[in-house]
């Protein structure tokens, strides 16, 4: 059966109108398949890379296994651009359809790029065929890129570059050492040592005192000589009494000048830091709180602290040891002392003002805090304090069968606190810093009190904590 139209039979047996259509040419498509990190070997990088093997002669055809010197020269579409897996090569020319030409200068390098950008000269390993070959061979791990992040760690990085962390059980006698160690170490913590404490004798004038004693020993020469010359005792005697009365000046001062000048500093009159001037010699009271890096008792461990005082005392026998090199026999003896203070703040108690007083970063501080008995050892309860023991134990002191007595004061945060120093206001900023001479008390008549200097920021605590004797 004949028709004017065309028709053609599909596949299925169904006839349909029209020419059978004509198949058409499937379009290459380009696939792009993320290869493995090779670092530089050639045998790696799949058939991609065998057609790019630079061989021993120069030529531009390399096959993966040995080199064939005799082996054609295989060129093909990519003249263009030239892909290497980990090798550069160069010197190699490359020609496409029988014409010369030099190879492009773009090229693709695998491997790690230098600060600039470029591939990294780094060779590792032999090099295939001769001397004369030129080729750069990058191999190796990548080391991973950490962000520049300014922060300065201590201790291995793990893979990732961040610190590694180690697990265990932690060592409490290593972190309280740690610990002592950072806060000595610490600018903002200032350590007062004792031969900064008050003394009259420190505090005497030395020329003044030579002085007096070469006086005396000229008044006993002369005192001497008159009484064997002419027998008159008069003069012997006026300067035996008057040595008298300055040996017990000089030795009412020195039991007694540290209370009279702490009743000195109570009856200071307060000043209103809301009316006072810059560089004015003020005494201020009020509650104190913590800076930015509060303290921790030594022993007792109270926290946050202005100021702590931890000092050890022995008793000193007749054969016993000295606790330092002018310890006396028949008494106590300093063997060592921890006082530490920060920056902190006062509220005034007149103005309500706050003012926060720089005692830190090895300022000059005259402290007036009261200790109290904490331990006391002898040899009937040396073994029932192990708190003391692993005190002494952290800063490498010995018992021994020695008689100690550990002390302890401390200003915690909300203490009555009196502070005498200089008003220094910067910035809306208002400071009560050491006075840059030392601060004079006065004759004290009535109570025979000589003059004394206070240096630095006096500190006071009214309310000083009364501790318990632990018992052992």
């Amino acid at each position: 059966m004949g028709s004017r139209f065309p028709s053609h039979q599909l596949s299925s047996g169904l006839y349909v109108s029209g020419r059978p259509e004509q198949p058409k040419e499937k379009t290459p498509t380009m696939s792009s398949v993320a290869m493995p990190y090779t670092g530089g070997d050639i045998k790696k990088s799949g058939e991609l890379g065998k057609m790019f093997v630079t061989p021993a002669d120069g030529s531009r055809s390399r096959k993966s296994g040995p080199i064939n010197s005799n082996a054609p020269m295989r060129t093909g579409s990519f003249s263009g651009a030239t892909s290497h897996s980990g090798q550069l090569n160069s010197g190699n020319r490359m020609t496409s359809g029988g014409a010369p030409g030099y190879v492009s200068m773009k090229k693709t390098n695998s491997g790690p790029l230098n600060k600039h950008g470029e591939p990294m000269k780094k060779s590792s390993g032999p090099q295939a065929g001769g001397g004369n070959v030129s080729s750069r061979q990058n191999s190796g791990p990548i080391p991973p890129i950490l962000p520049t992040t300014g922060l300065i760690t201590s201790g291995p990085l793990n893979s990732a570059g961040a610190p590694r962390k180690v697990s265990g059980p932690l060592d409490s006698t290593g972190s309280i050492k740690l610990q002592n160690y950072s806060v000595v170490n610490n600018q903002a913590v200032t350590r007062i040592n004792q031969c900064e404490e008050y003394s009259f004798r420190k505090s005497f004038p030395k020329p003044i005192f030579w002085s007096i004693i070469l006086l005396f020993l000229m008044g006993f020469i002369a005192g001497g000589f008159i009484l064997g010359a002419v027998r008159n005792p008069i003069l012997l005697v006026v300067v035996v009494v008057l040595f008298a009365i300055v040996s017990m000046v000089f030795t009412w001062n020195t039991c007694y000048g540290r209370k009279a000048i702490v009743g000195y500093i109570s009856r200071y009159p307060d000043a209103e830091l809301r009316t006072a001037k810059d560089g004015q010699f003020v005494k201020v009271s009020g509650v104190v709180t913590c800076g930015n890096v509060p303290l921790e008792s030594s022993f007792q461990k109270v926290p946050r602290c202005v100021y702590t005082v931890t000092s050890l005392y022995e008793y000193r026998g007749w054969d016993s040891k000295a606790a330092n090199p002018e310890h006396r026999r028949f008494s106590w003896g300093l063997r060592t002392l921890e006082r530490h203070v920060s920056d902190f703040y006062i509220s005034d108690f007149q103005s309500g003002l706050r003012a926060l007083v720089k005692t830190g970063y090895g300022a000059r501080v005259t402290p007036y805090v009261e200790e109290s008995i904490v331990v006391d050892i002898d040899q009937s309860n040396r073994d029932m304090s192990p708190e003391f023991v692993r005190w002494l134990a952290q800063r490498n002191l010995s018992s021994d069968d020695r008689i100690m007595r550990l002390k302890e004061g401390y200003i915690k945060e909300g203490s009555t606190v009196s502070v005498m120093g200089v008003v220094q206001r910067n910035d809306n900023v208002l400071m009560i810093v050491p006075p840059p001479e030392p601060f004079s008390t006065g004759c004290q008549w009535a109570k025979c009190i000589l003059p004394a200097s206070l240096e630095g920021i006096v500190l006071r605590c009214e309310d000083s904590s009364k501790i318990d004797v632990i018992p052992v």
